[in-house]
């Protein structure tokens, strides 16, 4: 593979005005992750009530678990922002993937600091999206359960559909019955729908003096039985791992509990991130030639001007050496070869709207890597696919349909990176959410929507004065309609909206990208071959 060559000029005044403008970008986000970590005013009191008990702090638990001196990947940091009334940082939920004795877990940690690790419908949705990964890379879970279950006031958007609170429950018995282990620290209450976490587990410790589990919790026994009884004797730690053996062992402080999970991780023959099994590509990882933090620089302030895909490569792929494919024909799509810690993968990244040469071109390329066993990742900065009179006598219907179909068949591990723009059908043929990748990350400057702001408001303004035909209109109503078009996509296209609603796995920052793929790219190594698709006809 060839080293790629930059043009970029890091002493332009264009270069310099770009950096500033993402640097302030990444200020925002480490203020908002801070705020899902710590929390407002009210939060702050909830935190030392927690502390006061004797607890620890949810992510302090997590380092405690995990091996020292390694990354924990923590996901959808930004879950729930700017919901709820800005009452449920983070959903109320940790997850993310750690290392404990070199094997990876997920983790799903309930935060009791936020509604007592009451969950609301997206924190369902958070638990319920680390099982799904944890489930497609053959990961086993680690529950820190300290939650009181359903948010009764929203039960209707918790409890009762298919990917509600009682998935996770489908989701954990699944996990367990793939030899995937499933084990529960219990730290708190766990109420109702919350004590299946743990029975639900293969193994179960509980902390005495804080770890308690019911069915229906002293309030709830008084009202159906007129029963008075304390908490611990309904359902404390001894009574469980001495009585009612829900629990299998009793720890009396946390860190003796974190000692114990450990202990446990060592017995359950999982494979580490360093068993590669062979059908992955691995070399010896180098770091990229050019600085990942240049792409701070290249990233247009105003993002109605492009910047180069290659650019963006360089900076993340091993020695910036990349492999292209067909680089003469359909140029609005970059692919080839490269490595990402010295993990061969493909690479699918947009300069611009999506031609039929363009879409034809990727199509041939992802069933290379169907056909060669290479993971794919995407890079998505486009507006979509190309429309006007010469593109659909062109077939850009069919083509891009081909790339979607492609897509959607291709059975190696595929990766998202929205590095930019993702509007329109774009977003399916580079693999968005809907085409279930294995990660999906956000930089804080991208945007997703079915179309751009500015173009929405000549579509949807134009839609609406036609309905209104035969009235008069003034220049200030349609004005007004504009103002209001631009208000909705602005506000829905914001990659804070996408991110508090698990459109992504987490908004971060572009220098954390390769370090986090290569965890990923890692993570499927060690697992099997996966089987090949159905199928794809060859260049289609």
């Amino acid at each position: 593979m060839r080293v790629l060559e930059s043009r970029i000029d890091t002493g332009s005044a264009r270069y310099a005005e770009n950096r500033i403008a993402y640097e302030a970008l990444l200020s925002t986000l480490g203020e908002r992750q801070q705020w899902a970590i710590e929390g407002g005013a009210g939060r702050a009191r909830s935190i030392e009530r927690h502390l006061s008990r004797g607890k620890i702090l949810v992510r302090d638990r997590i380092d405690l678990v995990i091996d020292d001196g390694t990354p924990f990947l923590e996901l959808s940091t930004l879950a729930g922002y700017g919901q709820y009334d800005d009452g449920a940082p983070g959903a109320g939920i940790v997850t993310g993937i750690g290392l404990v004795h070199g094997v990876p877990y997920v983790f799903v940690a309930n935060d009791a600091t936020v509604k007592g690790g009451s969950l609301l419908p997206v924190s369902i949705k958070k638990h319920v999206r680390a099982q799904d990964i944890a489930l497609e890379n053959e990961l086993g879970v680690i529950y820190l359960v300290d939650s009181g279950g359903a948010f009764l006031p929203l039960q209707d958007d918790i409890f009762p559909d298919k990917d509600h609170f009682g998935g996770s429950f489908y989701r954990q018995a699944r996990l367990s019955a793939r030899g995937l282990p499933q084990l529960s620290v219990v730290l708190g209450g766990c109420t109702a729908g919350g004590a299946y976490v743990p029975a639900l587990s293969d193994e179960v410790i509980m902390v005495d003096g804080i770890g308690r589990i019911f069915l229906g919790g002293p309030p709830i026994v008084k009202a159906a039985l007129g029963e008075i009884i304390e908490p611990d004797d309904l359902g404390g730690a001894v009574l469980h791992t001495h009585t009612s053996g829900v629990s299998d062992y009793l720890a009396d402080a946390e860190r003796e509990a974190y000692g114990k999970l450990r202990e446990i991780c060592a017995t359950t023959n999982q494979r580490r991130i360093t068993d590669r099994q062979g059908w992955a590509s691995f070399v010896a990882p180098e770091p990229p030639a050019f600085d990942p933090a240049e792409i701070y620089g290249i990233v247009s302030a105003d993002d109605r001007i492009p910047f180069e895909a290659n650019e963006i490569i360089a900076r993340l792929v091993d020695g910036s050496r990349f492999s292209p494919f067909k680089p003469e024909w359909g140029e609005s799509i970059v692919c080839g070869f490269a490595r990402v810690w010295g993990h061969l993968v493909g690479v699918i990244a947009n300069d611009g709207i999506i031609f039929s040469e363009s879409a034809l071109k990727a199509t041939h390329f992802i069933e290379l890597c169907e056909q060669r066993r290479v993971p794919l990742l995407f890079l998505q900065n486009t507006s979509g696919y190309m429309v006007g009179r010469d593109s659909e006598a062109g077939g850009i219907a069919k083509n891009g349909a081909k790339m979607v179909s492609a897509v959607a068949n291709a059975t190696v591990p595929k990766y998202t990176v929205l590095t930019g723009g993702s509007y329109g059908a774009g977003n399916y043929g580079m693999c968005g959410r809907g085409f279930n990748p294995r990660f999906l990350f956000a930089w804080p400057n991208s945007r997703i929507a079915t179309m751009a702001s500015e173009t929405a408001q000549t579509v949807l303004v134009d839609i609406r004065l036609a309905g209104m035909k035969g009235q008069e209109t003034t220049e200030e109503q349609v004005a007004a309609l504009r103002a209001e078009v631009a208000e909705q996509y602005d506000t829905q296209s914001d990659p804070y909206y996408a991110t508090s609603r698990l459109w992504d796995d987490g908004l971060i920052d572009p220098i954390d990208t390769r370090d986090a793929l290569g965890l990923c790219l890692g993570i499927a190594a060690r697992q099997d071959e996966p089987a090949p698709g159905p199928g794809l006809v060859y260049r289609m």
